[in-house]
């Protein structure tokens, strides 16, 4: 609904800026008419153009207001209270001041006589108060245009009072111009040099981008990022606080950067490095693992070959598993990558030191390099490991793997595990792994299956469909839930980054994983491995809101008292990024640097609303913690306790989100689609007391992205 909303009023936004560029066009031309046929036909086009004008300006005011009657404030409230008057006003001033006159001058001009329009109705004709409400018009759908891809959000009116500003001033403009050619005609009838009109518009136009080219040059060159930059260097946002004993509000800190925050922090308390968050540094590893980063030609199973980035020379990258409570040691060593390489655990809450992100918690490992990440697997589940270093590019070519923690205690019941780690090969296509066709698995009927669904694709909405038998999701982002129920017909759906967890018992016939829509890709299982594929079902897509069983000891909920309260919008404007200009997706109305930086103190319980203004979808991804879903969309959460790391929120949705801050340390907060993240749509987590020594910037190695 909302995207339906939204982009209906987009595109009856352009049709008006389009329709009143002409109306106000015509209307200003009519005094040049040289006979009163051809003005009383020109005078009554305006009519259809009025009507034209008007319609689409109700399809504008109807749009946001049913988005304020069924939304978050913050996705109609600039719609509503700037977007909405500057269409309906002109309409207004059309049919109360030009309508009338219009009217006049149709009843005082013969529709057939080619006589000239007397100096009466060439006055009627140019009459102020009859054009200046078209011209006001296409000045307005400007101001439209400037508002919906450079939205005041999050609101303020002190973003909206300078736009307004110079519409008023080009508007009473307009008026003193058309008030002078209206004395004009009743001295001599006025003559339509098109030639000198084109060329008085063309300079008029020429001097406003020379003027406007000022700001947008400076704006620009400003944008660009500076040879070094620390990653603290973001304005600090507070949020707003709870209990009056943890002695934070937001009178306490006024705005400055986190980076000064670190340096005044309490006393003769000194900030800590992220060097000094470290895991356990020493004693025996329980597994120790060493990844190779390199440039090689890998072939897929469908022969098909994939220039790629790898660890240990294959793609993926070598599954990784060990046991809840181990001690694991893992080396990188970077072979040939000139761009760098890191290792990021995506969803294993790591200390802060080995999370794997260039320039927060280290340098990029360049060519000849190694670094060793030490930690404990505190957690179970399904997660994956990839490159935090020009990480767009590192994932998609192949720096990644899945890593999977099991239980402390061995399972004792018989389980077939499969990861099925989904990737989009450049030039070669959608796959499982290196698999490209449809796999075959031979399955006794009774055994618990457990499917491990992680989708690494850049953009990509997954849809994994499961035909054949009833099934649970049993964990979401390596989490599990509790009494997850039976589940048929339906599409689980993954952006990148996300994880779901699925198992089933075995029956007697075939049963199909499938990837995608089609049956060219999936996992086709039975008693022995053959058997034709089951058609595709009609399917709904699963939603976790109410799925499972309440659990008992939940840790906080939406009616907890929290320490801190965060609001995180993701939106489109034109912005400027690096010294490009275009439409970025942004935090807070700003792409990084600028984007704020949330500062929490640890141990406290921590809140965030995030809302998704845009017209894509943003599966944010919150580094060392997973956050708890309290609602969706105002709605409570009322089923299993759902957490997640790499959270989808799709266009018009919003989410309540909370977290205990328990893990210190400088952490992203990005968009997972890492396009997004590559042109700024990045911000952190920062702990009061804790600081980097890491930079990025032109003149340093780190792209973390």
């Amino acid at each position: 609904m909302y995207s339906l909303l939204i982009n209906s009023e987009l595109g009856a936004l352009m049709l008006f800026v389009i329709f009143s560029f002409i109306a106000a066009g015509k209307a200003s031309k009519l005094i040049y008419n040289p006979s009163e046929k051809q003005l009383y036909r020109k005078t009554r086009k305006l009519i259809f153009w009025s009507v034209s004008l008007s319609l689409l300006a109700a399809v504008m005011a109807a749009a946001d207001t049913m988005l304020a009657a069924t939304s978050h404030p913050l996705f109609w409230m600039d719609r509503l209270l700037v977007r909405t008057p500057l269409a309906l006003l002109p309409v207004l001033l059309i049919w109360f001041y030009s309508f009338p006159r219009l009217r006049k001058l149709l009843q005082r001009t013969g529709g057939r006589s080619e006589n000239a329009p007397d100096v009466a109705r060439l006055r009627q004709a140019s009459d102020p108060a009859f054009i200046v409400p078209f011209q006001l018009a296409a000045l307005c759908s400007v101001a439209l245009f400037y508002f919906a891809f450079v939205p005041p959000i999050p609101f303020h009116w002190t973003a909206i009072t300078m736009p307004a500003t110079l519409l008023l001033f080009v508007a009473c403009l307009l008026w003193m111009l058309q008030s002078r050619r209206n004395q004009l005609s009743a001295e001599a009838a006025l003559v339509y040099r098109p030639w000198r009109r084109r060329l008085t518009h063309t300079g008029m136009l020429l001097a406003i981008l020379a003027v406007s080219s000022i700001p947008f040059l400076t704006a620009m060159e400003s944008s660009r990022l500076p040879k070094t930059l620390s990653m603290m260097s973001g304005k600090a946002d507070y949020g707003i606080a709870g209990h009056a004993s943890l002695g934070h509000t937001l009178e306490d800190h006024p705005p400055h950067t986190a980076m000064d925050q670190a340096s005044k922090e309490v006393g003769a308390a000194p900030s800590v490095p992220v060097t000094e968050l470290t895991g356990q540094r020493t004693g025996i590893p329980d597994r120790k693992f060493t990844l190779t980063a390199e440039q090689t030609t890998v072939t897929l199973r469908s022969g098909k070959q994939v220039e790629a980035w790898t660890y240990n020379g294959q793609i993926p990258g070598p599954e990784l598993r060990m046991r809840e409570g181990e001690l694991v040691e893992v080396t990188l060593i970077n072979k040939d990558i000139e761009d760098g390489a890191t290792l990021h655990w995506h969803g294993l809450d790591v200390p802060n030191a080995e999370d794997g992100v260039a320039g927060a918690t280290q340098n990029a490992v360049m060519p000849g390099e190694t670094f060793t990440y030490r930690f404990i697997a505190e957690q179970t589940g399904t997660f994956w490991y990839h490159s935090h270093q020009n990480s767009k590019t590192a994932v998609e070519k192949g720096l990644f793997g899945a890593l999977i923690v099991d239980p402390q205690e061995a399972v004792t019941m018989d389980v077939e595990d499969i990861t099925v780690i989904t990737h989009n090969w450049r030039g070669a296509g959608m796959s499982i792994g290196s698999e490209q066709a449809v796999q075959r698995k031979a399955i006794a009927p009774g055994t618990t299956v457990k499917l491990r669904l992680i989708n690494t694709d850049d953009w990509v909405r997954q849809n994994y469909i499961l035909t054949g038998v009833p099934f649970k999701v049993t964990a979401i982002d390596g989490t599990d839930l509790t009494g997850p129920t039976e589940l048929q017909n339906q599409s689980l759906d993954l952006l990148t980054g996300g994880r779901y967890d699925v198992t089933f018992t075995m029956p007697d016939h075939p049963v199909f994983l499938r990837v995608g829509k089609g049956n060219s890709l999936g996992i086709l299982m039975s008693k022995d491995g053959s058997g034709d594929i089951p058609e595709r079902p009609a399917v709904t897509t699963f939603d976790p809101t109410h799925y499972g069983t309440a659990a008992a000891d939940a840790p906080f909920n939406r009616n907890s008292k929290f320490d801190r309260e965060f609001m995180m919008i993701l939106d489109n404007r034109f912005a400027f990024y690096n010294g490009g200009f275009a439409a970025y997706d942004t935090i807070n109305g700003e792409v990084f640097p600028n984007t704020p930086m949330f500062v929490v103190k640890e141990g406290e319980l921590v809140k965030t609303t995030i809302i998704n203004r845009s017209s894509v979808e943003h599966p944010m991804h919150l580094h060392g913690h997973h956050m708890l879903v309290l609602s969706r969309n105002n709605e409570t959460v009322s089923g299993s306790l759902w957490w997640s790391d790499t959270l989808d929120v799709a266009p018009g949705e919003s989410y309540e989100v909370a977290f205990r801050a328990d893990n210190p340390g400088i952490w992203m907060d990005h968009c997972q689609n890492l396009s997004h993240a590559a042109a700024g749509m990045t911000m952190h987590l920062m702990y009061e007391g804790v600081a980097s020594p890491f930079e990025v910037g032109t003149a340093t190695p780190n792209r973390p992205e």
